[in-house]
């Protein structure tokens, strides 16, 4: 079900939600940029497995992506966690489950399990090397310092985001965060190359089926 709620940058978000009752809600954080986009059929099929074993899940947009009006090149780490705090709040949260870069907007006051956490200086530069790959096979050189110290000052455009300074500036020194760390599942966990690395958005059942039961596994000690 798609269910609106009220961010902290002012008007209204969407989000998925899975699942009901009064139990154990587990907030979903997703991977960040294009990785959004690569992992977006797993997360969900992730979230439906978390359904079959009784636990609801709400996937939130966050501001500035997919269907939000606000501005991206508004946001930065910290309106990120705001906004994931509110979301947490409104749909009553216990739980939070964040993919790669999502573990670096988590809310501090509740317990956090992490799939395959990101630095924010890892997904930055694989953004950059992207960029100066499309920009060399168009016949324009472009060097990494000097398109990093230009997107300190002005912002970037990166994986078809456009960027503000103070985004480029915080995910150079980004890491994980939000509440007590209940569990790190590392890609070997799951088996298989992650989803991530490829060039297109791909699904594959057996690697939402393991997360799923790993996340359960978790939350019902």
């Amino acid at each position: 079900m798609i269910a609106a709620w009220p961010s902290s940058t002012g008007g209204d978000e969407y989000a998925l939600t899975i699942g009901s009752g009064g139990g154990t809600r587990v907030l979903i954080l997703p991977a960040l940029f294009d990785e959004a986009n690569k992992l977006r059929h797993f997360t969900v099929e992730v979230m439906r497995r978390l359904e079959q074993s009784g636990i609801a899940s709400v996937l939130p947009d966050l501001p500035g992506c997919n269907e939000s009006l606000s501005a991206i090149e508004a946001q930065s780490i910290e309106t990120w966690r705001e906004a994931s705090t509110a979301a947490a709040s409104f749909f009553g949260a216990t739980h939070v489950l964040t993919l790669r870069g999502g573990a670096l907007v988590a809310p501090f006051s509740l317990p956090v399990l992490r799939y395959a956490p990101a630095t924010g200086s890892s997904i930055l530069r694989a953004m950059m090397r992207a960029r100066m790959i499309a920009s060399k096979e168009a016949g324009i050189e472009e060097d990494r310092e000097t398109l990093l110290e230009r997107g300190r000052r002005e912002g970037l455009e990166l994986a078809g985001y456009r960027l503000g300074a103070q985004m480029i500036g915080e995910l150079e020194t980004a890491e994980p965060s939000g509440g007590a760390a209940l569990a790190n599942f590392a890609q070997g966990d799951l088996s298989g190359a992650g989803l991530w690395l490829r060039a297109e958005p791909d699904h594959d059942p057996a690697q939402a089926e393991a997360l799923a039961a790993l996340v359960v596994s978790e939350l019902t000690k």
